[in-house]
């Protein structure tokens, strides 16, 4: 009786954890998987790179290290096998003071790049909703 008692809640937290879905990876696959966004990404920063609304907030930067986090980031929200590493955003972004039309200078960039891949438009929609919720972390930090 007593190794019932022990066993029923072990029992119980191994049933749960075989009833939850596996991670979605549909985003990642229509990005194109890591190479995808390894090519989104890169065309971000060229884009935001050449942008004269931006292009300031790209120059005394490691770009080579924020080439890296924001694909593990991609990789990550879309539902891909990566793991971000990076700073929280509001860290990352904490005395660059972007404003709204920086944060949406950016995206334009993003969507451009995921054009030039040829990302389906709702697959690009699903990507920016989860980037979303990061808009307040970002802006005026």
């Amino acid at each position: 009786m007593r190794l019932a008692v022990l066993c029923l809640p072990l029992l119980l937290l191994l049933a749960a954890c075989a009833q939850q879905a596996p991670r979605d990876d549909g985003l990642y696959r229509a990005l194109g998987e890591e190479p995808g966004i390894v090519r989104i990404v890169e065309g971000m920063l060229l884009g935001s790179a050449r942008d004269p609304r931006i292009a300031r907030h790209f120059r005394d930067i490691d770009i080579e290290r924020l080439r890296e986090k924001l694909i593990e980031q991609l990789c990550f929200e879309s539902g891909g096998p990566c793991v971000y590493t990076g700073d929280s955003m509001e860290e990352s972004h904490k005395g660059l003071r972007l404003t709204p039309s920086d944060f949406n200078a950016l995206v334009e960039h993003l969507q451009d790049a995921m054009d030039a891949e040829g990302v389906p438009t709702p697959a690009q929609n699903r990507l920016l909703a989860r980037l979303a919720p990061m808009r307040g972390q970002v802006i005026d930090r």
